[in-house]
């Protein structure tokens, strides 16, 4: 459908505490690829649910032109339900079952409509997303979380939808199932508005939408040329914040400047007013004006100053709060050949059952290795990261690891008290750390003032990553083995890159469990190690 379209007219919304997320925001979208970024607590989760109407704005109205198919990050799906029961086609399959075994009740046709060809359509849906194994009477607690995201995607499609709104689908989808995703968006021919922080599905996009101070601003073009625009436009704000800056300061200058003379001439003018003999009268009436000429002339530098800091004000609101990290961690460096971590024959079993190969796994890591973990859903992946830690003993085989400590990320970042600060979250970590230091260390990771004393739980996604980071990066002994388990999920734009930068400085060994080959790349992994079909093989 061509004319597929979202519009929003003034949408305006806020949360039963009066916290406003939108106010008068306007926008359309139209046929094609639509990219949604901003950072995370903007709205974006908020903005699809208004449009797919699970939430009713304060103000305004929101039109939807055609079909509308939604899929949420998190699905609201009981594990009971089979998957001919979420893909909405079970009625449609009980219907021609029984007009096949002989029943022709008018019922069954009225629920079949033109959909005979549904059983077809399904199963072709499900091969196109990588589920032509999964059974239609298959039950949803028995499948990965993957396989529920493709799943729901698919229930979507079936829809024939002719608008589509995303939000994070590629969440939990290996990389496999990320290429097959893609696949599917590049031949989408309705209205597409997807949110996502995976790089390499928004350069798929046809333009990128960004939702920022409440505004949504679009930019034609996928993300990598949004980025070079952003990147260029912040180079123009901050050249023009300087120059706003210097003339701020010359502004000032010469209304100082100008003070200081007047201040001369009325007192030159006061002595030679004293030794003119003129009549007191005349001689007040003559040092008024003066004071006047000299009150004006200050007035209107005063102006000038005014104008300027007015135009630091604009300059400094088209300049981005783009922070980054920036670290020094000799603690973490580990000289180049050192063995952190051998595993022979490593073997774990779940009810009886091997998971690795009959040969088990053999694995080690030394020097300041940069190890991307790869491989489908179900793998066995975190497990591995487990038997690395020391959390999880393995059934067969054995390990061996170096003097040294060990650390772990999830991606569920809960390895710091909610309840603690982040002042006492890093005094935790590092004892022995002075709190000047503390404070110090903080700062870099951009926690000052205040927010030192925020509880962990208070924080946002972003900051309980920096927080996280701060305290297992700086913590006493420091780690020079890191594991990371998709770290990237479920964080903004801004947050990744601030994971990227703090690994730059980590002079130490790790291992990341990641599908985002962006990010893969950015970090500059220099090994790659695929578990599949219970082998570990390098890339």
């Amino acid at each position: 459908m061509s004319d597929a379209s979202v519009v929003c007219t003034n949408l305006s919304f806020s949360w039963p505490d009066d916290t406003p997320v939108f106010q008068d925001l306007s926008f359309t979208v139209g046929a094609g690829r639509t990219g949604l970024v901003a950072p995370n607590g903007a709205g974006k989760s908020t903005l699809l649910k208004l449009i797919a109407g699970e939430l009713r704005p304060g103000s305004g109205s929101v039109s939807v032109q055609g079909v509308l198919g939604y899929l949420p990050q998190t699905l609201p799906l009981a594990g009971d339900l089979t998957v001919a029961e979420v893909l909405g086609v079970a009625p449609v399959l009980r219907a021609l079952a029984a007009i096949e075994s002989g029943d022709a009740s008018e019922e069954h046709f009225a629920v079949i409509g033109t959909d005979w060809d549904v059983e077809e359509r399904t199963h072709a849906e499900l091969d196109r997303l990588g589920l032509g194994g999964v059974a239609l009477t298959r039950r949803l607690d028995t499948l990965s979380g993957g396989q529920v995201v493709s799943l729901g995607l698919a229930a979507q499609l079936l829809r024939r939808p002719d608008v589509l709104l995303l939000d994070e689908p590629t969440n939990n989808l290996d990389l496999d199932a990320r290429h097959r995703l893609h696949d599917v968006l590049g031949s989408w021919g309705g209205c597409l508005l997807l949110v996502s922080h995976d790089r390499v599905l928004l350069d798929r996009m046809d333009r990128i939408a960004e939702l920022d101070r409440g505004e949504l601003r679009t930019h034609g073009g996928n993300f990598t040329a949004y980025e070079s625009a952003v990147r260029a436009a912040q180079e123009v704000a901050e050249r023009n914040v300087r120059n706003a800056e210097q003339e701020v300061k010359r502004e000032k200058r010469e209304m100082q400047q100008a003070r200081e003379r007047a201040d001369r001439r009325a007192s030159t003018a006061s002595r030679n007013l004293k030794n003119a003999g003129l009549p007191r009268i005349v001689a007040g009436g003559l040092q008024r004006r003066a004071q006047e000429s000299a009150g004006k002339a200050n007035d209107t530098h005063a102006s000038r100053v005014g104008d300027a800091k007015a135009r630091l004000d604009e300059a400094s609101r088209a300049l981005r709060d783009e922070q980054r990290i920036t670290l020094d961690l000799p603690g973490t460096r580990v000289p180049a050949g050192r063995t952190l971590f051998t595993g022979e024959r490593m073997q774990v079993r779940h009810d009886g059952r091997a998971l690795f190969a009959r040969d088990g796994l053999d694995l080690t890591i030394r020097g300041p290795e940069r190890i991307a973990l790869t491989g489908p859903n179900g793998a066995g992946k975190s497990t591995l990261l487990r038997l690395l830690l020391g959390d999880l003993d393995p059934d067969g085989g054995t390990t061996r690891r170096a003097d040294g400590r060990i650390a772990y990320l999830s991606q569920r970042l809960d390895l710091l008290d909610l309840d603690a600060t982040v002042a006492e979250s890093l005094a935790a970590a590092a004892p022995g750390m002075a709190q000047a230091q503390r404070m110090h260390v903080l700062a870099r990771f951009l926690f000052r003032g205040p927010r030192v004393h925020l509880p962990v739980g208070a924080l946002s996604g972003g900051e309980r990553l920096r927080a996280t980071l701060a305290c297992v990066l700086c913590a006493e002994p420091a780690p020079q083995l890191l594991l990371l388990d998709e770290p990237t999920n479920n964080l903004d734009l801004v947050s990744v890159g601030q994971l990227e930068s703090a690994l730059a400085s980590y002079e130490g060994a790790f291992v990341v469990v990641s599908h985002d080959e962006r990010f893969l790349g950015e970090i500059k992994i220099d090994r790659r190690l695929h578990l599949g079909d219970g082998r570990l093989r390098e890339d």
